[in-house]
């Protein structure tokens, strides 16, 4: 009889002890930090020792006070994960070789495990390999979780981070067992994001699928592991079905993917098959907190949100003096050989300047100062041909907007994080991108404009150009790749504009400036179109130049190697030379730079002239494609008439 009684109270206990074997589990997470240890923007409104005093968004230390808060109120394993671009876009970047600030900061907040991005190649295998081996000197260094890498058996220049590797300071993958439960995490980059590292070279990255399918195979086989997490710098923006979908699609056995790469905010998680997928966003504007169970056998999504870091959240006070402590850093070792700080206010903006995927007001003044400050530096009065005429600025690499805040000042913090990016080809590669100018044909020019015409729509808004020197009207119902249909060039006293002739007769040689990312991307755009927008970068003479590290500004051609001119250097000056229309000893920007000035502007028409107006062999092409496919059709319907016994009309 008591044997009885046993087995009905476990009847009907035995729900409640099954709820009661459940684990649950939390994943706070970040993604696409990107350097950006102080609130934006600007930063110099921000007040970190009071709650509700600034409209800033973002910020490491208030971070730091959310993390810790939710570990606070959970009694159940929790782990902080980052999914890659720790680093790039800020001042903070800028010595991350030597004091690899954004690393020691992770591990004092708490980080469990990142993964790498794109950015974190920006400065070579040897500058990676120097991050984390600084950051790991000073036992400051988070668990780095990366498969993707290929380290070459031919070249050397990779050895450095292969060491690193080698050394575990970086694993494919890592478990962790708590209460019973084994999660296993690893991290991987993606394909878009891969192309994206330009400066990784020579380690390549293997496949997502192909390289997950091994890790799920591992962790789950081997390791025995209760629930995979991904660390994926994918992304979520290549439709119809993005990186991270797919990757779920095709590779079973991953319960989480934490998402990166794309800048993407998801406020509700999306499942792809019986994979969570989640991401923040960008600059740490917010950080996921994703609440799970594991009863056993199924991984199931209990709760997921995200927390906005605004003003609302206190500063960790402790976190807040390690950034203070990292600003005198970068103010002994970076600023001040060159005059500056980093709270020093170079200049003031009674308006807001944005960067739109359309001509916008900051891409204009960004591109204006690239163009005046080559000019102000490399110019000869005395040789015509040696004026820029034209500067290009892609959308991919203005990283912010300059915005007036609360007082209009701009800070030097502030204004770098515009053009941030970007690593020398000098000795030393110091960081920032370089400068680049060279010579090409009128033709060439409208090649170029018409990476916004037809190049931009398909690849993404990284690819639309803003311009200094130039406008021009477009038809976007004219053939791909000659939809340009006018162009003006500023006269060489800025004047105002004269009508360009792009025709091939036109053999007059014009200098344009950029980058040297974006001087390598129009030197390979004719790769992109099947050779239908070459442009051969060239030298004064005429004669082609194989790399765009050949064509760096020198400003010293007598010292020793190449003197770099960099672009966020370009965009400080700019402010300086501004007239204090104010008198309060401040330059002022101009009133010009409040609206945009059509530079760039679509003309649309289906007028037959206007289709054909000076047509390329594009467009004669596409035009002859055209009749012959209207002739095979009345071809068809004259035959298809006779068959069935009519009579022609």
């Amino acid at each position: 009889m008591r044997t009885r009684i046993l087995v009905l109270i476990l009847f009907a206990f035995a729900p409640a002890l099954a709820v009661a074997s459940e684990t649950t589990i939390t994943l706070l997470h970040t993604n696409d930090l990107h350097s950006h240890l102080m609130p934006f923007s600007p930063e110099i409104d921000y007040i970190p020792d009071r709650t509700g005093a600034d409209d800033t968004i973002g910020g490491w230390a208030r971070i730091a006070t959310v993390l810790a808060d939710e570990r606070e109120k959970r009694t159940h394993p929790t782990f902080t994960v980052d999914a890659g671009d720790f680093t790039m876009g800020t001042l903070f970047h800028m010595l991350a070789r030597e004091y690899a600030f954004e690393l020691r900061l992770m591990q004092k907040m708490g980080y469990d495990f990142a993964t790498l991005g794109n950015h974190e190649f920006d400065m070579f295998p040897d500058g990676l390999a120097r991050i984390i081996t600084t950051a790991n000197d000073k036992n400051q260094l988070p668990e780095i979780v990366f498969a993707s890498a290929v380290f070459s058996e031919e070249s050397d220049r990779d050895n450095s981070l292969e060491a690193v590797f080698e050394q575990g300071l970086v694993r494919p993958y890592a478990v962790k067992e708590i209460d019973g439960v084994r999660v296993g995490f690893y991290g991987i980059i993606g394909k878009i994001a891969a192309d994206q590292a330009p400066f990784a070279s020579p380690v390549t990255f293997r496949d997502p699928v192909e390289i997950s399918r091994e890790m799920v195979g591992l962790l789950r086989e081997k390791e025995n592991v209760d629930i995979v997490v991904c660390l994926s710098h994918s992304g979520l923006d290549t439709p119809p079905v993005s990186e991270d979908e797919k990757l779920a699609e095709q590779v079973p056995g991953i319960d989480v993917i934490i998402s990166a790469h794309s800048h993407t905010r998801l406020d509700t998680p999306r499942v792809a098959g019986s994979t969570i997928i989640v991401q923040t966003g960008k600059y740490g504007s917010a950080v996921g907190v994703l609440d799970l169970s594991f009863d056993g056998e199924t991984t199931t999504l209990n709760d997921y949100r995200l927390i906005d870091i605004d003003d609302a959240i206190p500063a960790d006070p402790r976190i807040q003096a390690e950034i203070d402590a990292y600003i005198d850093v970068i103010d002994e070792n970076l600023l001040h050989p060159r005059g500056l700080s980093y709270w020093k206010t170079i200049g003031r903006t009674g308006f807001d300047m944005r960067l739109y995927e359309a001509e916008s007001t900051v891409g204009n003044f960004l591109a204006d100062g690239l163009r005046w400050y080559v000019n102000a530096r490399d110019y000869d009065p005395r040789d015509p041909e040696s004026l820029v005429r034209m500067a290009i600025k892609a959308n991919g690499v203005i990283r912010a907007d300059i915005l007036k805040g609360e007082t209009g000042r701009l800070a030097v913090a502030d204004i770098f994080r515009t053009l941030p990016l970007g690593i020398g080809m000098d000795e030393v590669h110091s960081p920032g991108y370089p400068i680049v100018t060279c010579y090409i044909h009128a033709y060439e020019i409208k090649r170029a404009l018409e990476v916004i015409t037809t190049v931009y729509p398909l690849k993404g808004d990284d690819y639309y150009i803003q311009l200094s020197g130039v406008k021009f009207t477009y038809n976007p119902y004219r053939a791909p790749f000659d939809r340009v249909t006018g162009i003006w060039m500023e006269s060489e006293d800025g004047t105002g504009y004269e009508p360009l002739d792009y025709s091939r007769s036109n053999d007059a040689l014009y200098r344009v400036a950029a980058n040297i990312y974006e001087g390598t991307f129009l030197q390979v755009i004719g790769d992109f179109t099947y050779n239908l927008l070459t442009i051969v970068p060239k030298d004064r003479h005429g004669n082609p130049v194989d790399s765009p590290v050949d064509f760096r500004v020198d400003v010293d051609p007598e010292a020793p190697g190449v003197q770099e001119l960099k672009e966020w250097m370009a965009v400080m000056d700019y402010i300086a030379h501004f007239e204090d229309t104010t008198g309060d000893g401040l330059p002022d920007v101009p009133d010009q730079y409040r609206s945009t000035q059509g530079r760039i502007v679509k003309a649309p028409s289906l007028n037959p002239v206007n289709l054909l107006y000076r047509g390329t062999l594009v467009t004669w092409g596409a035009l002859g494609i055209l009749v012959l496919a209207l002739c095979v059709i009345a071809l068809f319907l004259r035959l298809a008439w006779k068959a069935i016994g009519g009579r022609p009309q």
